[in-house]
């Protein structure tokens, strides 16, 4: 009997040296969850993510409802400070807890923690609170957590034949600063982001080297995941969203930006009776093999609230009425259908506009190629011109008149100056 107690003890042992490897093996449970195929697995660290010292963390992956399907999208949340990974799985149990934690049925979802290793936290301490953690986590440094994070993605993506082209980034609070720090680095992981009131942009500006600085020559960001971020004037965790909304235009990265009034909150139906646009774009339609455009310089743009007016009873928009359509990617042709949403595709409370205008740049694209300085032509319905790409081959085209009839917008290289440039 003692020797089979031992034969038992050991087994459960080595079951729990294996459960902390990477990658996991099987997972260390698996039930049904809103009527989901629930699973849970525990791991170890991987060298090359550079902890210090070992750690064994848990990841939580649901099925879509009905059972997984090949080539599923994928949705994956980085929890606030409050949470660990389980009580944030568990806050998808009840409407109005933490609602972005919660995915679509026909999506898998991959819900990682940084709860059990404080040090480990999505933001890496770049907030002004933290500051006892900002000199170690400064820098546009490229920090374990995440490259846990990323290497957790793919893990997933290939372990459950994930649509890689469909991968979506989200985080609430300390979450969705960790959403815009790591997610906006990984345009080639992720199609699109969602950061609900996330706790201080510090994080996200260090990691894009936001101005002052400017990234090292060598250093080749790709093109970012399109961001969606709402936040609150009256929230304390928001300051510094004008340097963000600013470093963003500059850069002309893609951005759907709303507030208001509504503090701290997570819950989706009371953000809504301050601003009913926080789901109005469909972030979980953009795919990572498409091109798309970015509007900056919007005249339909709010004034942000932000830095001086933070008592400010308004709500406000970036971006909110744009959308479009990519036509066409070919090497020497770039198509898209430009145009604003119609009042009644949209219900809100916010005057839709008819006509505005933006200036467009377009990234991600797939097959046509602009070299950094040369020349194009573009056309968009009866206006037309000529510009010249920027030192990074960005194409930038100024002061489009965009309305709710769908217009093309077609940019083409001529193929002997594009031989010659």
């Amino acid at each position: 009997m003692p020797k089979l107690l031992t034969l038992a003890f050991l087994f459960f042992v080595s079951s729990l040296l294996k459960a902390a490897e990477w990658p996991p093996g099987v997972p260390s449970s698996n039930k049904t969850f809103n009527e989901r195929k629930t699973e849970t697995f525990r791991h170890g660290v991987r060298p090359e993510w550079g902890y210090s010292a070992p750690q064994e963390d848990a990841f939580v992956v649901m099925h879509p409802k009905g059972g997984g399907k090949e080539n599923a999208p994928l949705y994956v949340v980085l929890h606030s400070a409050g949470h660990d990974v389980f009580s944030c799985v568990n806050c998808t149990k009840t409407v109005g807890n933490h609602d972005i934690y919660r995915s679509p049925d026909n999506h898998y979802a991959l819900y990682l923690d940084c709860r059990k290793n404080r040090n480990d936290w999505w933001w890496g301490g770049m907030h002004r609170r933290d500051k006892a953690l900002k000199e170690r986590n400064a820098g546009g440094k490229t920090v374990p957590v995440e490259k846990r994070v990323i290497d957790t993605v793919r893990w997933a993506i290939k372990r459950y034949g994930i649509d890689p082209e469909r991968v979506y980034l989200s985080g609430n609070s300390m979450g969705g600063s960790g959403a815009l720090g790591i997610g906006m680095r990984h345009g080639d992981v992720f199609a699109a982001i969602k950061a609900n009131v996330p706790a201080g942009v510090e994080h996200v500006s260090e990691r894009l080297f936001f101005a002052p600085k400017s990234p090292p020559k060598d250093l080749a960001l790709p093109d970012p995941p399109i961001c969606v971020n709402y936040s609150a004037q009256n929230d304390g965790w928001s300051l510094g969203h004008d340097r963000f909304f600013e470093d963003m235009q500059a850069r002309s990265y893609a951005l759907f930006f709303y507030w208001g009034p509504f503090g701290h909150a997570n819950n989706s139906a009371r953000i809504k009776t301050v601003n009913d646009l926080i789901d109005s774009f469909d972030w979980l339609s953009v795919k990572k093999n498409e091109a798309y455009p970015v509007f900056t310089n919007a005249s339909s743009d709010s004034k942000l609230p932000w830095p001086d007016n933070l008592k400010s009873s308004e709500a406000g928009q970036v971006n909110a009425f744009f959308r479009w359509k990519t036509v066409e990617d070919v090497k020497q042709k770039l198509e898209m259908s430009l145009f604003l949403v119609g009042p009644g595709d949209l219900k809100t409370r916010f005057k839709v506009p008819t006509e505005a205008q933006a200036d467009v740049s377009v990234r991600r694209l797939q097959n046509f190629r602009v070299k950094a300085g040369a020349s194009f032509k573009w056309q968009f319905g009866e206006s037309k011109g000529q510009g010249r790409a920027d030192a990074q081959g960005l194409i930038t085209i100024p002061g489009l008149k965009i309305t709710g009839k769908p217009t093309s917008l077609r940019i083409v290289v001529e193929a002997r100056k594009a031989a010659t440039e």
